[in-house]
């Protein structure tokens, strides 16, 4: 049986190393996990989510596809509730406020032990910004669509001592060139060019800034 894993989720699969244990944060009908598992690509998966319904959802998949004994189920509100016993840590599908919120209860993953791979569905310059302020590296990011939507999967890891700047939050100097590389970078500039029209006077100085680095790349 072919797994219905959408090509966001096929992006995050990506960059999790064979042999991994994943905690899908956010599992949702669980088929990341369950992919990861009938590939050979991870040997465990915790599947949380901070609903019921879901999590049921993906444990009744679990059992269709023949994974079931390598899948734990956990009912919480990002890592809370769930062991610590994983190397990678999965969150696709959320805004950036709500990653952010995810990190930001759970110091314990600032750790070299912990690699992040987030795709991120809004509030993206919010949740790179996060990142580089508490000593997370983002060394690896790519665009992708789906849909009519652009969106990009962030390859983290634990290394504190990196700078940026506003420009940086928006289009992230380790964004990968590929076929969705600059309809991204015309869709940030474009916002931000909206935002700080309409805003005049008032716009926020960072989202200015941002706007003048990204205007020295139009070359892209």
């Amino acid at each position: 049986m072919k797994i219905p894993l959408s090509g966001r989720l096929l992006a995050c699969c990506e960059y999790i190393p064979q042999g991994s244990r994943v905690a899908d944060i956010g599992c949702d009908h669980g088929y990341l996990g369950i992919y990861l598992l009938k590939n050979g690509i991870a040997d465990k998966v915790l599947a949380t989510d901070i609903n019921e319904g879901p999590l049921q959802s993906a444990l009744r998949n679990s059992e269709k596809y023949g994974v079931r004994d390598k899948m734990a189920f956990y009912l919480s509100n990002g890592v809370k509730n769930i062991p610590r016993d994983f190397d990678i840590m999965v969150c696709a599908g959320m805004g950036g406020d709500t990653m952010v919120s995810i990190l930001s209860a759970a110091p314990w993953l600032q750790n070299t032990q912990y690699h992040l791979i987030l795709q991120c569905q809004s509030k993206t310059p919010i949740l790179r910004q996060y990142l580089w302020e508490t000593g997370w590296y983002i060394r690896e990011e790519q665009a992708l669509k789906d849909g009519r939507f652009l969106y990009t999967v962030m390859d983290v890891i634990w290394q504190p001592g990196h700078s940026f700047t506003p420009g940086e939050c928006y289009f992230p100097t380790t964004l990968k060139q590929n076929e969705h590389f600059s309809a991204y970078y015309q869709w940030v500039i474009g916002g931000l060019e909206k935002i700080v029209f309409y805003q005049k006077d008032q716009a926020d100085p960072f989202k200015v800034q941002a706007l003048e680095e990204l205007r020295k790349k139009e070359h892209i």
